[in-house]
């Protein structure tokens, strides 16, 4: 049975229009998936190569940019490739990995941001124990521990969502392999799928948020004790990063995955995946670069370094 599944196929009917509808469509994919790459790529290579940049913050923001260009790269070539293709053809195996590998990613990043907001509490709240709490051993094991998280939610969501019953139709209505379109077209009983996703989705969500938020009350009440409004100023520029990066991530999971009759409106399903597999990953290095001086900083020393070669 197990050998025979690698020959299912599904079909990616991704997004209705005709000749012009599909050019335009792939030359908006095109341009947002350039600007991802280009713009995680740049922030892993400043923040690599510039010293002053080797710290916790930036080993965490670094590999949030690895995320975001693995998982805009999981969905973005393929969708582009189906744009002008007349099959537009997954096979079974190949419509699991991309999806084990999405969720993998996108639940990372979830608890990476959560990460990221502890980390802005030690440096802010407990500045004389920053050094010795978020060691470089320490931050790898939360890297480890974010990791392990979205591993165990990939496992348990493909695992469930690729052992039911695909007897009533091949066709996903969407532009790649996801819970709710696959659920769609499933013909045995969801309801234990509905659960895990919304309740496993759903506890994430709210366990991060809960994270956040508790950190994000202490650095604002250890903002409001300072007199220096320079130092004041820093702080609100770095978290408000952050907190933008985290609000528009969370918003758009909790629309898709963590509310019910997600499963039903796939056209408006459509768009948001849309902008948590391009948009974002694109937004999330100009958002920490432009509204941080030290990025800024960085990247001018690298240009200034690379006319000078």
């Amino acid at each position: 049975l197990d050998f025979l599944l690698l020959f299912i196929y599904f079909v990616l009917e991704g997004f209705a229009g005709g000749l012009r509808t599909q050019a335009l469509l792939f030359a908006v994919f095109l341009a947002l998936y350039m600007v991802t790459v280009l713009g995680n790529l740049l922030m892993i290579i400043v923040i690599t190569l510039d010293a002053r940049l080797h710290s916790p913050m930036y080993f965490f923001l670094k590999n949030l940019s690895f995320v975001d260009l693995c998982y805009s790269s999981v969905i973005a070539p393929n969708a582009l490739a189906n744009f002008f293709s007349s099959s537009k053809v997954i096979t079974f195996a190949g419509c699991a990995t991309q999806f084990f590998f999405f969720s993998l990613l996108a639940t990372t990043e979830g608890f990476l941001l959560g990460v990221m907001a502890y980390d802005r509490f030690m440096a802010i709240c407990n500045p004389l124990r920053y050094p010795i709490t978020m060691c470089q051993s320490a931050c790898t094991r939360l890297l480890l521990g974010a990791y392990c998280g979205g591993c165990f939610n990939s496992v348990v969501q493909t695992s469930f969502t690729f052992h039911l019953p695909f007897c009533s139709s091949n066709r996903i209505n969407h532009f790649f392999c996801d819970v709710p379109p696959l659920l769609q077209i499933a013909c045995g009983n969801t309801a234990i799928n509905e659960l895990l996703l919304f309740g496993i989705c759903g506890l994430i969500i709210v366990a991060v948020t809960i994270v956040i938020l508790i950190s994000y009350g202490y650095i604002t009440v250890t903002i409001l004790r300072m007199r220096s409004g320079t130092g004041r100023r820093k702080i609100f520029s770095t978290c408000g990063s952050h907190m933008t990066a985290v609000t528009l991530f969370f918003g758009t999971l909790f629309v898709m995955y963590a509310q019910p009759g997600a499963i039903e409106s796939m056209e408006q399903g459509k768009v948001v995946s849309v902008f948590y597999t391009l948009v974002i990953p694109m937004l999330n290095p100009l958002i920490y670069s432009l509204r941080n001086k030290d990025v800024k900083e960085a990247l001018r020393r690298l240009g200034q370094k690379h006319t000078t070669m």
